[in-house]
């Protein structure tokens, strides 16, 4: 059932319950619960600018309530779109899902395939063809259809598994076209893989400003990013690491986008560095980080989100992305000598990808110039509002002189009477 509006039966309750059967990794707190409660409950809540701090403060504290994390992330989703509204994208993006639904699919194979070796332990998705494993081939088949470039990649499918675990078909395609168009994900998925190149270089960069020595150990055995951090950035850790683990990661990235995964990326890896430096080869120190570290336990998952939630590396993340870029057009110059089609194919890749690259800049200059014009209206809001109470101070000021005033009033009439009073009482003993 695609339908999200009717009322939840027996067996959509049990549905529910089999889907959100993984382990919290911090049990959130009941008045943490009622806070989130009211924001989700605010009338015409899509509508409604919240305050991000407290919005943080809720994140921050205990985290999210499993049973309200779907229409949490759908919550996070709206405030994103309210407070940076972005033009519409360059691909129809409003073509219904139940439309989608209806098309056929180029990728169908592919998507088969992975169906079975997506979350193949959870209940939700073991049953071969069950409910489970249509949602995810429905929900793949719609995206394939909408976003032609991507069409379907491997790890998408564990992306859209996290998303049909917490609500239903049509919330989680709009919650993924948030993902991949607002928060970007999307350009890591492109049949070239530049993007993921770009980003494994940014990891490893990263890696030397905050744990030089990690990074010299891995690089004394030739082990870059790629050898172990691909599936991390594909699958947004779905793939290797507890569900618990998971969804507070996806609760973070629709809060705050998609450098949530870098920030994870490298709290992981810092956060085991004894034990990785105790590993002395490229073997051994590769299946330490594919099949030990995800194992952790939840003391170790909830410092690894704590420190990440403070992380800012956006800076560093950008000039990283210029550069791979510098290094690679430095590259290209000291290359040898290309005959003539060897150079016009080489000029045409580059021009395409410049084309792209010239789009994903546009796209972000446009995010950046909504976000602009957001902060200037709140400037110009706190402008008004300091204003106002500049001059509510000036009137209570006023108020206050006049009050002070009038108490000085009163107090000489008291001591007036007073004295009055003295005056009547000593002439009638004198009589």
């Amino acid at each position: 059932n695609i339908n999200c509006h009717f009322p939840a039966s027996e067996n959509d309750l049990l549905n529910k319950r089999l889907k959100l059967d993984y382990e919290e990794i911090t049990p959130c707190l009941k008045d943490v619960t009622v806070v989130w409660e009211k924001m989700l409950n605010t009338p015409g809540r899509s509508k409604v600018k919240f305050d991000m701090d407290r919005i943080h403060a809720a994140m921050g504290q205990e985290g999210v309530p499993r049973h309200h994390r779907g229409e949490i992330w759908k919550f996070l989703a709206e405030q994103y779109q309210l407070q940076y509204p972005l033009p519409s994208k360059q691909i129809q993006k409003d073509i219904p899902y139940k439309e989608l639904l209806k098309q056929l699919t180029s990728q169908q194979h592919a998507i088969l395939i992975d169906l079975g070796r997506t979350f193949p332990t959870h209940p939700y998705f073991s049953a071969q063809l069950g409910a489970g494993q249509l949602s995810l081939f429905n929900l793949l088949k719609a995206y394939s259809l909408l976003d032609q470039e991507v069409g379907y990649c491997q790890g998408l499918s564990f992306v859209a598994g996290v998303l049909l675990l917490h609500m239903c078909e049509e919330d989680a395609f709009e919650s993924m076209k948030f993902l991949m168009y607002d928060m970007g994900l999307r350009k890591q998925y492109r049949p070239d893989m530049i993007t993921l190149q770009i980003q494994m270089y940014q990891l490893s960069r990263l890696l030397h400003d905050y744990h030089q020595d990690l990074y010299d150990h891995l690089e004394a055995y030739e082990i870059g990013p790629s050898l172990y951090a691909a599936p991390w950035f594909l699958t947004v850790f779905a793939s290797q690491f507890p569900m618990g683990f998971v969804a507070r990661v996806f609760d973070m990235i629709f809060f705050q986008g998609s450098e949530v995964i870098f920030k994870v990326a490298l709290s992981l890896l810092g956060s085991h560095k004894p034990l990785i430096l105790q590993h002395e080869n490229l073997e051994s120190i590769v299946d330490f980080i594919k099949s030990t570290l995800p194992n952790l336990g939840l003391v170790q998952m909830e410092k690894t989100i704590n420190q990440v939630f403070e992380m800012d590396i956006s800076k560093q993340l950008q000039a990283y992305e210029v550069e791979y870029h510098v290094l690679q057009d430095e590259l290209m110059d000291s290359a040898p000598p290309l005959s003539d089609n060897e150079r016009l194919e080489k000029l045409e890749k580059t021009n395409s990808s410049l084309r792209k690259q010239n789009l994903d800049l546009l796209e972000d200059l446009q995010a950046a110039h909504a976000k602009i014009h957001n902060l200037e209206a709140t400037v110009e809001n706190l402008t008004s509002n300091e204003c106002k109470l500049k001059q509510a101070l000036r009137t209570l000021e006023l108020e206050r002189s006049a009050l002070l005033h009038t108490v000085g009033e009163l107090r000489k009439r008291l001591e007036n009477l007073d004295t009055v009073e003295e005056g009547t009482v000593s002439m009638s003993q004198g009589q």
